[in-house]
């Protein structure tokens, strides 16, 4: 076993009917671009009913059709906010949580350590959570996971993973390792997985590989390390 590998994440995810929702951290080959990806799946109505929408320089997960909404709990909510230096994207609303952390002198891990696992049982989703830090022309990024430690959600596991920022090489976190019922929780450390220099061929090759049926929206952000631009890719199936 490689455990250096760098994995294709088209090829670790073309199979897979459903990885749930998904985060993508790193940096291109040619060292001079920072991505981060976001990706959601559903497999209910009120899940598939959303759309990713770009506000004020965030992202956010709205209701196509508004009348159609059953519970925006755990669907609409702040995917990914700038704060600084730092670029904060989660899967649900401890996108706020980190963010407000962080604002009043707070950590990453530390603002989420007030968080813990959805509460949509049988499955306890868990939140996972990534934050890049911009730095003298450099990044270096962090993930997170939270987790129950059982079947029936007595305790929380908190995993939280530090990555300096190489050439070509990125992290990969989702909430699911495949359908089921009850859907089976992420395991293990992010998945290792290449970062190609040009935008459109990842987003491209990450959308195209995601389940054609539950698949709902897809955001991914390059970020020039010299200079701070940034380019933006958005696709909603429900448009």
């Amino acid at each position: 076993m490689d455990i250096y590998k760098i994995n294709d994440i088209a090829e670790l995810i073309k199979d897979n009917a459903y990885v749930g929702r998904g985060i993508v951290i790193g940096k291109t080959a040619d060292a001079k671009k920072a991505a981060v990806a976001y990706f959601i799946m559903g497999r209910s109505a009120n899940s598939r009913n959303r759309i990713f929408v770009e506000r004020d320089d965030a992202l956010f997960t709205e209701p196509f059709d508004a009348s159609k909404v059953e519970d925006p709990s755990l669907i609409i909510y702040a995917a990914l906010r700038k704060l600084g230096n730092k670029l904060i994207v989660t899967n649900g609303d401890q996108t706020d949580t980190i963010y407000d952390g962080i604002r009043c002198g707070g950590t990453f891990s530390g603002s989420l350590a007030t968080r813990e696992f959805e509460p949509d049982a049988p499955n306890l989703t868990p939140r996972i959570s990534g934050m890049a830090t911009f730095c003298c022309g450099d990044f270096s990024y962090q993930m997170n996971i939270l987790k129950s430690a059982d079947a029936e959600g007595t305790a929380c596991n908190r995993y939280t993973f530090d990555y300096p920022a190489l050439p070509g090489l990125g992290h990969f976190i989702h909430t699911y390792v495949c359908d089921g019922n009850p859907i089976p929780t992420f395991q293990g450390e992010p998945e290792r997985v290449a970062i190609p220099d040009d935008i459109d061929v990842f987003t491209e090759s990450l959308w195209n590989a995601l389940n054609e049926n539950n698949k709902i929206s897809l955001y991914v952000r390059y970020i020039d390390l010299a200079t701070g631009e940034e380019e933006n890719r958005l696709i909603n199936k429900n448009k």
